[in-house]
């Protein structure tokens, strides 16, 4: 089918058919005019490609983990296992934005924000003393 026909069925644009295809998570071959033709597959691919974009997988992940899947003997099992692997992954992102959350917490009402919550800058030992504020008007300018 072409590529109209394909973006019509899948719910998507030529232009994301397009992409797909140059990122190589769809191929379809050159008729001698010219045009697109890719195989009916490529219209469940195409759904699946959206909904793993919805659960949170990356254009690199679905085109790594699709492979896998159409190899593995138990694609039910192996999808189980991407998705037990992606939860795991969001429990540790939930977990460092949680310490950021407090660390920005700590650092409301400080005066500036850039100094850690015990007044010094991070950037520098403690044993230096920060230029004021003077000074760092006159080098910016």
């Amino acid at each position: 089918m072409r590529i109209g026909e394909l973006a019509a069925q899948a719910g998507t644009t030529r232009d994301t058919i397009r992409f797909y295809e140059k990122i190589g998570l769809v191929a379809g071959q050159r008729l001698a005019n010219g045009y697109r033709d890719f195989p009916p597959e490529t219209v469940p691919w195409l759904h699946y490609v959206r909904t793993a974009q919805t659960l949170g997988f990356s254009l690199a992940e679905i085109a790594r983990h699709g492979e896998e899947l159409r190899d593995a003997p138990d694609s039910a099992a192996a999808l189980s296992t991407l998705f037990e692997e992606k939860i795991h992954v969001i429990d540790a992102r939930m977990a460092e934005l949680a310490a950021l959350r407090a660390e920005l917490g700590e650092r409301v009402g400080t005066g500036c924000p850039l100094r850690a919550a015990d007044g010094r800058d991070g950037s520098r030992p403690a044993r230096q003393s920060t230029p004021p504020a003077s000074s760092w008007n006159s080098s910016v300018q």
